[in-house]
């Protein structure tokens, strides 16, 4: 199952672990494939430096490469019409829309109410570990 996971959900994954954790592990273990972009992979590179900086010892690298080497990285596209209220978010459904994944992982309130545009779902990590992950 292909899969997009929004910047805090990945970076709370390596950071803190709890229920983002359990998905990339599921990621790690060949349970989904993480679907990503260009811009995703930047995005998750920028956050995961600045938290780095706060919390030594916690090395994103390793993630973000088999992240671009090992999971589906989709190429960015654009479109016409702006999708969330908040137009920086539209990547994750952009890149759902280009890789035919039909779930986006996050806690965005702005991502979540875009859930069901063009066929794809938006769930919080707790819902789609409990709907998916079983």
């Amino acid at each position: 199952m292909n899969v997009v996971l929004d910047t805090n959900v990945f970076v709370s994954g390596v950071f803190f672990s709890g229920v983002p954790g359990k998905i990339l592990e599921t990621w790690r273990d060949g349970g989904i494939t993480l679907v990503t972009s260009p811009k995703i992979l930047d995005e998750y590179r920028r956050v995961g430096d600045f938290l780095s900086a706060r919390y030594e010892g916690v090395d994103l690298q390793p993630f973000l490469s088999l992240a671009a080497t090992a999971g589906l990285v989709v190429e960015d596209i654009e479109l016409p019409e702006q999708i969330c209220e908040d137009p920086d978010d539209d990547k994750f459904l952009v890149c759902a829309l280009a890789s035919g994944a039909k779930i986006v992982v996050s806690g965005d309130k702005h991502l979540l109410r875009a859930t069901g545009w063009r066929g794809i779902d938006v769930l919080t990590p707790r819902k789609f570990c409990d709907g998916y992950l079983r």
